[in-house]
Parts: structure tokens; sequence; C-alpha cells
């Protein structure tokens, strides 16, 4: 293209952002390097990798040169994209510029038939795909080639998914390395993210063929946002955080974000704030996708002051006037942080970005590093089971033959598919018989990776240097300087101090314990698979009653006096008195409360005839004495414990899934004599005592096992819950 039509075409192209950025003044110009990146794709066809900080504007250079291709005469812009929440936001977004946008993804599957045809017939210019589509059996082998054909622009958004040194890692998006094959020549491919360091950039541009080598172009622009100010506030415990959060919520500008680590802690931190008086809603994993949607509706009204969210509030949200993150727990990756701080003052002049360590921080890295990608052995052992099977396998049947639960193993899967080795069909899963090496070295330094960067999460709590130039350099931003803002180079804006009556409400909030523990009610699919003959609906003369629970071990109330207290590295000793009179007023709050047996509702459940505990290798005297104490306390008598057979050597092999728990605690628990003797002269339900419930299972068993034997009724109570 001349001179002249580049500067025709960069006229065009700014008359195309005041449309999409509502400027009706025409006077919206768009900036140096989306020029040059629009200029890439649009005038010579290149493929260009965009590196830039949230809220530069990159989705501006997929849109404007969409409508620059289409004008041409350029098939539709398809966009690869983890985010509802962006993709919501994005198709209103264009069509103000004049562009029709359509979406599949997992919320609109009535849609997609309809959508497709529009793709087909013309009428869509841009369709936005979640990678999970590019796994689809159907939309892979039918839909993907055809619009890899057609496609106009294929755009890859947040592209540090593909790699694994990444802190978001999506198998799904390694798909794209066959879409990308297909594509014909001369189709333009745009790749973008906010957060990713020199590895994690060089590891993008190679499986997407936008290196040095492929003459594409990679712009990379420094990660500073001058409207933020950062800070950590240290505080000692979880109780003194959450009478911050009280006490300090309405000092922080508008409306904002407060991060936590586990949806436990989420739901948790939002019942206080409602109970202090704050407008506030949670946003977990748990969050129907309706209720999503209200919530991020809110916060872009600033009808509430902060939603309470997990990860699952991450990349997708726009909001440029928000005025405030808050991460209650520190993550684990200063990218995972950056790009989540990084929602904030995109629109406004100053933001508060306030970092409240805890220290349950580091027992929940270490939770999420063990389900990495599976050991050599396991993933040897998936290949054998499907390389035998008869008929594609799929999750449900391929699970219980398997040592892995049903998310890694489809994660474990998809990685295996884009390498070949296995490959999706309707109905499942096949082995292709294609040799594949297991890739130790990567993933010891994956692993490896993964442990200096929660160091460099603990060295930004604790350093006195400037934190905005600490995040840039973990970045690899070579412009990184002091920022003159934060709370090291400027002062710091928010002090330690919380009110005794804030204080006095979140410790009480802490430390209120009792959780509901759901029986088990269907067993899993694929148990005649492994020897064992159950399956379908548990019938309700074999189900346990509702339990409870002390508390969860991923909350941060009684979650960080438990997980010490149950780690396998702690010594078996007798329950401590405080755990134990907090169990005391479990019991007291369930025989009261709805339904209790002390209620005096007429659908009540009988009070419990007397404590029977699960026999324990690893902590036996802590569940003994805890059956001591109830039986004393609640003065009903200690009618024994299950007991172990000689099947029960498998319940020390790790089970990792429902089916293989299952097999494992097949044949394992008996009723002894003494016990039995017990249940025949009882004439009502028993309290069934146990450390910990993970899977639910081993309570399921032993509740059917006492039924079986003449109980009334079971009643499972537990000091904790895994989540």
């Amino acid at each position: 293209m001349t001179d002249s039509g580049k500067a025709e075409l960069r006229t065009t192209a700014d008359a195309v952002l005041a449309r999409l950025v509502g400027d009706e003044t025409g006077s919206a110009r768009l900036r140096e390097d989306q020029w040059r990146a629009i200029e890439a794709l649009v005038a010579d066809k290149r493929r260009a990798l965009v590196v830039q900080r949230t809220g530069w504007g990159k989705s501006a250079v997929y849109f404007v040169a969409t409508a620059l291709l289409r004008e041409h005469g350029a098939g539709p812009t398809v966009i690869v994209s983890p985010l509802l929440a962006l993709m919501r936001n994005q198709v209103e977004a264009a069509a103000r510029a004049g562009i029709h946008a359509r979406t599949i993804n997992s919320s609109n599957p009535e849609e997609w038939q309809t959508i497709q045809a529009e793709v087909a017939a013309g009428a869509v210019d841009v369709l936005l795909v979640s990678p999970e589509r590019l796994n689809n059996p159907d939309f892979r082998d039918n839909v993907l080639p055809e619009l890899a054909a057609a496609t106009g622009l294929l755009v890859v958004d947040e592209a540090h998914c593909i790699s694994d040194w990444g802190h978001d890692f999506r198998p799904d998006y390694r798909r794209l390395r066959t879409m990308l094959a297909d594509l014909p020549p001369g189709v333009p491919v745009l790749a973008t993210t906010a957060t990713a360091n020199a590895r994690v950039t060089a590891d993008v541009a190679e499986q997407l063929g936008t290196g040095t080598g492929s003459d594409a172009l990679v712009l990379r622009g420094p990660l500073d946002r001058e409207s933020l100010s950062l800070g950590v506030v240290q505080l000692p415990d979880a109780a003194h955080r959450l009478a911050w959060l009280a006490d300090h919520l309405g000092d922080l500008p508008g409306s904002g974000i407060i991060y936590t680590l586990t949806v436990a802690a989420a739901e948790e931190v939002t019942a206080f704030l409602r109970q202090c008086g704050h407008t506030v809603v949670s946003y977990t994993g748990r969050t129907e996708n309706a209720e999503r949607q209200q919530a991020e509706e809110a916060l872009l009204a600033n009808r509430v002051k902060a939603l309470v969210a997990t990860s699952a509030l991450g990349m997708g949200f726009d909001k440029p006037d928000l005025g405030f993150v808050v991460h209650l727990g520190s993550p684990s990756s200063p990218i995972a942080y950056y790009q989540q701080v990084g929602r904030a003052g995109r629109g406004v002049e100053h933001a508060e970005v306030l970092l409240l360590p805890g220290r349950e921080d580091e027992a929940i890295w270490a939770y999420f590093a063990s389900v990495a990608f599976p050991p050599e052995n396991m993933v040897r052992r998936t290949l054998d089971v499907l390389a035998r099977a008869d008929r594609p396998l799929s999750l449900p049947a391929l699970e219980p033959l398997v040592e892995l639960n049903r998310t890694r193993l489809e994660t474990m899967l998809k990685v295996l598919d884009v390498d070949g080795a296995v490959h999706r069909v309707k109905g499942g899963w096949i082995a292709t018989g294609a040799p594949w090496s297991y890739d130790t070295d990567r993933y010891a330094w994956v692993a490896k990776q993964r442990a200096t960067e929660q160091q460099a999460m603990r060295d930004y709590a604790g350093t006195t240097g400037c934190r905005m130039e600490f995040l840039r350099r973990q970045l690899d931003d070579e412009q990184a300087e002091p920022c003159g803002r934060c709370d090291n180079c400027a002062g710091a804006r928010f002090t330690a101090e919380v009110s005794a009556g804030a204080l006095e409400s979140a410790g009480g909030s802490l430390a209120r314990a009792g959780v509901v523990v759901e029986p088990r009610r269907m067993w899993p699919t694929g148990l005649p698979a492994v020897g064992v003959d159950l399956k379908g609906r548990i019938p309700s003369g074999e189900q346990a009653a509702p339990g409870r629970a002390l508390g969860r071990l991923s909350d941060i109330g009684w979650g960080n006096r438990l997980r010490p207290l149950l780690s396998p590295q702690t010594p078996d000793a007798p329950v401590p008195d405080d755990v134990a009179n907090a169990v005391v007023t479990v019991l007291s709050d369930w025989a009261k409360g709805p339904g209790g047996w002390a209620s005096g509702a007429p659908d009540a459940v009988a009070r419990p005839i007397g404590v029977i505990t699960v026999p324990s290798r690893a902590r036996p005297q802590l569940i003994e004495s805890l059956g001591t104490r109830i039986s004393a306390i609640g003065r009903i008598p200690l009618l024994g414990s299950l007991a172990y057979t000689d099947h029960c050597d498998a319940l020390s092999m790790p089970r990792s899934n429902s089916a293989q728990r299952l097999r494992a605690l097949s044949g394992a628990l008996a009723v002894p004599p003494s016990l039995q003797e017990a249940l025949d002269a009882a004439d009502g339900p028993v309290l069934l005592v146990d450390d910990l419930t993970e899977s639910g299972w081993t309570l399921a068993v032993a509740a059917r096992l006492l039924l079986r034997a003449g109980a009334k009724g079971v009643l499972p109570l537990v000091l904790a819950v895994r989540s």
C-alpha cells in the first residue's frame, strides 16, 4: 500500500475509533502504537503480538482493524477469548462502531445454530469464541475449518493463557495451533495480553508463529499506570484484616473489588461486611451466571461499594472508573497480582491498590500447586486405559479407571490432545497410538518458576523500595523506575489501626462455628468398572442425615485454626480444649436450630442416643478424645468405633476421585460385635464423629454400614470440610 493509501487508511481508522468510543466530535485519535498494530494487520497483512497494560486500548486495535478489513471485503474477525464478562462488554462496544458482533460460549448454547448460520451468511463482523469451543468435537471438525477458511482476522485475546509459564494457563488455547495452520496465506493474526513477562512473551510468540523469525510486529509497552497507588497493610490475623475492611472500606474511593483466595473466604467476608452495613456482593466460581451478570451490572452502576470476588472475576471485567482493588490474601504470582490490580484506575486519576497478606496464603498456594500437571505414571495409566478400550471413553467412564479427579483429568487430556496422544471425538476420548514423551524438564522448570514467583510475592509484601517498580521489573518492564506514589515512595495513606468495636465484631464473626455437611445422595458413575456393585441413587434408608463441621479448611476463621491441627506434619494428640469447646457450641446450635432435636419442630430429628467414631490411623488420639469429650459433655454414651477389616490397606493410598476412593473403602470398614450389640439396644440416631471430610464418601460408606446394622439414623459431625 502506498504512503497516500496508508494516510487515507489512518483517517478512516480514526473515524472508526471515534464511533467506537462514542466521540461525537470526531476528535478521537489512535495512539501511535495502536496505529502501528492496525497498519501491520490491515495494510501489510502481518502477524502482531501486543503486550500492553490493561486499559491501553487493545480492543480498539482489533475492532478498528475489523471495520477496515470488512470494508475491503474480508471475512469476519474471529476473537478467541476466555472472558465471558468481556464478551458481553465488547458486543455492546462493537455495536457503537457499526460492527455486528456475536458470541459463542457456555452461557448461550441455545443460540449457537442461529449464530453459525449468520456467520455463514456473512451477517456477522466479529465472532467471539470461548477457547473451550475449540476442543468441542462438532465445532472443531465442522465449524472451525470453515471459520479458518473464511476469517479475515484472527485475534487471540489474553494470549498469555497459551503458555504454561503464565499465571492462567488454559490448555484449550493450544488448539489455536491447528487453526493457525489452516489459515489461508495472508490472513493477519493479532495476539494480545496485558500481563506477560519476557519468558511468557517469547513462549506465546513461538506458539503463535509471531516470533522474530516470522516477520511479525511485536509491540511491548511500559506497564506503569500513573493512577495506581500501591500499598501493603500488615495485620496480625484474620480478625484484624476483617476489622480493617469494616473500618476503612468507606474511605476507599468510588467502588471497587475485594479479592480473596478462596470461595469460602469470599462468602465469609461478604457476610461480615454486610453485617457491618456495607453494600457488597460476592462473586465466585459458585455464583450462577445470571447472578454474575447482576453483580457486574451493580458494580458498573455503582450500586454496590464492592464485589468480594475470587479470580473468577478476572481479566474480563471492564469498569474504567473502578476506584480500588484490595486483596485479602496474596496471590501466588506477581503477574497474576498485577493483572488483577490492573482492573482499577483505567479512567480515573487516582485509584487505591492495597494488599492485606495473611498467614493462610501459603497453605492455599500449596494446595493449588498440588493440582498441577500429573506425574508421568498417572499420564501413562490414562493412555493405557484408553488404548485398551474398544470405544471412546467419556470423562465419567474414564474417571473411575484412573486416579485423577474430573477437572484435573480433563485438563490433562486437553494437553495430550494437542500433543497428538489422544483425540476427542463424539462420545469421549480415544488414544491415537502416536508416540508421546513426558516433558519432565519442562514441568520441573515450571514448578521451579512457580516457587520463584511465590518468593517474589513475599518480597513484594516486605520490600521497602518502590512497589510499582518491583512489579514492573517482575514483568521484565525495561522502563521500570520509582513511581513516587506507592506507600514506600510517598508514605502510607492507611494505617494498620482498627477500632475496638470492629475488631470485636470481626472476632465474633470468625469464631462463629458450624458448617452444614450435606450427605452424598448419588453413587458416582462407573463403580462396576472398578469392581464395586453400586450405582444410581443411594436409598434414603442408607443415607446419612445432613451433618455439621466446625469449619472449612479454606476459610479464614476456623480454617486458620484447623489447617495446622489436621496437617500431616502435626503429631497426633488429644483434641485441644478450644476446638472441643467450639464443637460443643456447634452441637448446641445444631440442636436448637431449624430441624434440630431441641428445636421443638414437628419434623425435627430425634436426639442422638450415642457417639460412634470413625477409626483413624493418622490421628487416633484426636478422634477418640473428641468422641470422648462429646460423650461426656453431651451426656450420651460413647458406643464405640467402627473397625478396619483386613481389606483396609488401600486406605493408606491416595485416592483423588470418587470412584477410586469408594473402591478403597469397599469392604474396608466393619461393625465390630460390641458396637453391634450397642446398636441393637439403641432406639435413636447416632453421632458419627470424624476429623476431616473431603469427598464425603467415608461418611457415606460408614453411615450406610451403620444404618444396615440397625442404627435409626446417622448424624455426621466432623472437625473440618476440605473446601
